[in-house]
């Protein structure tokens, strides 16, 4: 018996993986059928495998799902060195993993929308550094109420009861590096002062 070619074998599976990540969704069919455009019988018939998968089925099904093409087909990696950053939504915040390894100290990109502007305090073992790319950020760290702006970094033991989101009616867009308890920011060169500068 012949045996079947990696893309072969990869498409054969579509099927499986596009009702596995439907159910996982709580999506029905009908639902999907809806939001896609795609009749119900057509999705149907590609979940069982009795419909090949096509670019004009799947990119609907992707978008519906908001999930990247790849992750829908289960294609294998390439030996690309960019790092693919896939959108997550957590408690209603936008967040770009930009570390793909396990590892002491993580980054990822956070957009804050404006609605998110009350204050929730928490606590949790680690250290935690913020950049703002856009929009202005309010953190409170223990007694501190602070406003940062764009170009603006904050660093904190994440141990203290802390918050932080949108300070103004516009959403905040930031840069998060988040590291184990006792972790510190190691700066291998600092600017000259003002007054030096000045001098």
């Amino acid at each position: 018996m012949e045996q079947q070619s990696p893309i072969a074998a990869t498409l054969a599976q579509v099927g499986s993986r596009l009702r596995r990540i439907r159910t996982q969704r709580g999506v029905t069919l009908t639902a999907l059928a809806e939001a896609t455009g795609i009749s119900k019988s057509t999705l149907s018939r590609l979940e069982s495998g009795q419909r090949r998968p096509s670019l004009e089925l799947l990119l609907p099904i992707a978008q519906a799902h908001q999930v990247p093409l790849d992750e829908l087909v289960g294609a294998p990696e390439v030996g690309d060195p960019r790092v693919r950053c896939t959108p997550r939504v957590r408690n209603g915040r936008t967040v770009i993993p930009l570390t793909v390894q396990p590892g002491p100290l993580q980054a990822w990109k956070s957009i804050i929308p404006a609605e998110q502007s009350r204050p929730d305090l928490c606590t949790h073992e680690g250290y935690e550094w913020l950049y703002v790319l856009s929009g202005h950020l309010r953190l409170i760290v223990a007694d501190h109420d602070l406003i940062l702006g764009p170009g603006e970094v904050a660093e904190f033991d994440t141990r203290l009861p802390h918050w932080f989101g949108p300070a103004g009616d516009s959403p905040v867009e930031i840069l998060n590096l988040f590291g184990r308890q006792g972790e510190r920011m190691h700066i291998r060169a600092k600017p000259r002062s003002r007054e030096k500068a000045a001098s």
